[in-house]
Order: C-alpha cells, then sequence, then structure tokens
C-alpha cells in the first residue's frame, strides 16, 4: 500500500513538473520569438543584412564571368540564365529578390 502511494505522488510529481514545465517554455519560447522579431526588424539589422545580399549577388557575377572563361560552353544554360536575370534586375533597380531582401 505504501509502494503504491509512493508511485502515485511520483507520478502526480512529474505531471504537474510537466505542465509547469511546458508553461514556462511556451513563455520563454515567445520570449524568444519576440526578440527575434525585434531584432529582424532592426533598420541597421535590415540594411546590413540587404547590403551583404548586393555584395553576395555581385560576387556572384563576378565568379559566374571567371567561371564561364574557363569552362566556356559547359555552364548549364539554367545557370546562366539565373545569372542574367540577377543582372537584369540589378541593372533595373529593382527592390527584392529571392530570398525577401530588398535594395532600400
Amino acid at each position: 500500500m505504501a509502494a503504491m502511494r509512493y508511485r502515485l505522488t511520483f507520478v502526480a510529481g512529474v505531471a504537474l513538473g510537466y505542465v509547469l514545465g511546458t508553461r514556462a517554455g511556451r513563455e520563454r519560447y515567445e520570449q524568444l520569438k519576440k526578440s527575434a522579431r525585434q531584432f529582424a526588424q532592426n533598420p541597421a539589422v535590415r540594411n546590413t543584412a540587404e547590403s551583404a545580399a548586393q555584395q553576395g549577388r555581385e560576387i556572384a557575377g563576378k565568379a559566374y564571368h571567371v567561371v564561364s572563361e574557363k569552362v566556356g560552353d559547359r555552364v548549364p544554360e539554367s545557370v546562366a540564365e539565373r545569372v542574367r536575370s540577377l543582372r537584369e534586375r540589378n541593372a533595373n533597380g529593382s527592390a527584392g529578390d529571392d530570398w525577401g531582401t530588398s535594395d532600400t
């Protein structure tokens, strides 16, 4: 009888700990989510990310030229088409790209 009582107390304690832990975990998750959203919406962070994306596109275009000179016609047409479309977007001053960044 005493062993059953201890098991029941143990199970009740585990259940209570689980409920309290998940509630605290959810609150912490919401807090982290809010902090991440505020960080991502910070103008300085957005500008830095957009600058990095722009530099990445420029470097990719330069790398494409170097590689295409060395491999010639062996560059797949899909790759060449993608690079051309990115160049056209940049030349036209189009805001945004496939990754959700913009040129602001």
